[in-house]
């Protein structure tokens, strides 16, 4: 694989390039505005040296770190990176404040460089962030873990959802701390209500939408939900 990014979607206001990370293949976001050239990476749980790459090929001035949840794979050396760099974290809820404190033995024991952290912010439902001169919404989707966040710019119909649902699938909820029904009630009740026409970037895996996931998804479709 390239330093580049792989797939991006691109809106008149916003831009995102997925750039996948970890051995886990976990998608971290490069998203930025376009007017600004200002921008944010979601979720940079490895591989830096490759992070930096891409953000120096698209000329983004990175002013920010965002974090959906404290997995492992989402945020491992977002830590590293804030240091390096200079730059804040904001996210996730302080409900996975369990699982950022767990990084450093979580790293050792899957054999991954991570590192515990402190958040300059820690982010609740109804809060925004900005990049650039974007300003994206902050949703509490717990489930996968009890402070995830979901970021959607209402503006571009298109949202970095982490764990919560994925293309065909929807996040586990066995790990500590998980929570099956808390996750139904996320997507259900939070996302949907956004429209179907939202873009969203999952976790892990392809692109889709809310509308597609409503009429196939196995798990959170109206069918399966009936």
């Amino acid at each position: 694989m390239t330093n580049s990014p792989e797939r991006s979607t691109q809106g008149p206001l916003m831009k995102a390039a997925i750039i996948p990370v970890t051995p886990l293949q976990q998608n971290c976001s490069l998203i930025w505005c376009t007017k600004t050239m200002r921008g944010a990476l979601t979720d940079p749980g490895g591989d830096l040296d490759r992070l930096k790459a891409a953000i120096q090929q698209t000329g983004v001035t990175l002013e920010k770190i965002l974090i959906t949840h404290g997995h492992l794979d989402h945020c491992g050396q977002a830590g590293m990176l804030a240091e390096e760099l200079g730059i804040p974290i904001e996210g996730p809820h302080e409900d996975d404040r369990f699982w950022i404190s767990r990084l450093d033995e979580d790293g050792g024991k899957y054999g991954m460089r991570a590192q515990s952290f402190e958040p300059d912010r820690w982010l609740v439902d109804g809060d925004t962030v900005t990049v650039g001169e974007l300003t994206l919404e902050v949703i509490h989707c717990p489930g996968h873990t009890p402070g995830h966040v979901v970021f959607f710019h209402r503006p571009s119909n298109f949202a970095i959802v982490g764990d919560v649902l994925f293309q065909g699938s929807i996040g586990r909820t066995d790990f500590p701390m998980g929570n099956h029904q808390d996750l139904i009630d996320s997507i259900t009740q939070k996302l949907w209500p956004l429209g179907e026409g939202v873009t969203f970037i999952p976790g892990h895996g392809p692109t889709s939408t809310f509308g597609q996931e409503r009429k196939t998804n196995a798990f959170v479709s109206d069918y399966a939900l009936s």
